[in-house]
Parts: structure tokens; sequence; C-alpha cells
């Protein structure tokens, strides 16, 4: 019952502390938000406080991804890298040669260490990075 009400508590705090934020936008931007907003039945006040929100959300992940990723060392962020290019454990050992048990090794050590559970989710959680060049491989 107490975490209940501290929880509330703190609701209240977090939405009596919003600030108000102005500022301008290219005409284009604005154009496209107000259609946006359209399309959602939503203000355009709502519909860009969103878009920032979820903008923020996605940087803070994109953070947590970097931190991960410097944690691994360089054979583990090889092998990260082939995964998301989705090269199969035969194709990253011919590449980097090394035994396919190896790779299985690398690829549990970098799940362990970004706390992920498959290949997917790794393919899926550095969607928007590019290995191609820093893999020295043409896209």
């Amino acid at each position: 019952m107490i975490m209940f009400i501290w929880q509330r508590l703190l609701k209240i705090i977090r939405h009596t502390r919003r600030q108000q934020l102005t500022f301008r936008l290219e005409p284009e931007t604005f154009n496209a938000l107000t259609i946006l907003a359209s399309e959602e039945h939503r203000s355009v006040e709502e519909t860009a406080t969103n878009l920032l929100r979820i903008a923020l959300t996605q940087r803070q992940e994109a953070d947590i991804y970097l931190g991960r990723w410097q944690d691994l060392s360089p054979r583990e962020k090889q092998v990260a890298a082939l995964v998301c290019l989705d090269y199969t454990n035969r194709e990253i050992a011919r590449r980097l040669i090394i035994s396919p048990e190896t790779v299985k090794s690398h690829i549990r050590n970098v799940l362990g260490k970004t706390g992920l559970r498959s290949k997917a989710e790794l393919r899926q959680s550095l969607a928007n990075w590019d290995f191609h060049e820093w893999l020295g491989i043409s896209s």
C-alpha cells in the first residue's frame, strides 16, 4: 500500500513539474507535423511531444547499445557485426579464419555482454548501424 501511494505521489510530482518549451520549425517540418497530427487525430502539440519522446527514447537506447558495444573485445565486435550483416556461423568462421565453435563462443559472449537472448535480437537492436564500411565490405 505504501508503494502504491509513493508511485502516485511521484506521478503527481512529475505531472506538476512539466515545463513549456517553445521552438521554431522550418515550414516543411511544420507541414509534415501538421499532416501527421491530422492523420493521427491529435493536436500538433501532442504529436510533437510524442515524436520528441520517441526520439529521446531511441537516443537513450542507442547510447546503451553503444556502451555495450564498447565493452566487447575486437573479435566479438567483428563477430557481432557479421551476425548483423546476416552471415551464418560458418561464413563468419571462414571470413575470420576461426572454427564455427569459436564463433558460437563469441556469439554467446556478445549476447551475454549485451543482455540479449538471440542473434535476431542482436540484429534488431543494431539494425540502424552500418557495418559494411567498418568491416571493409562493399554494400
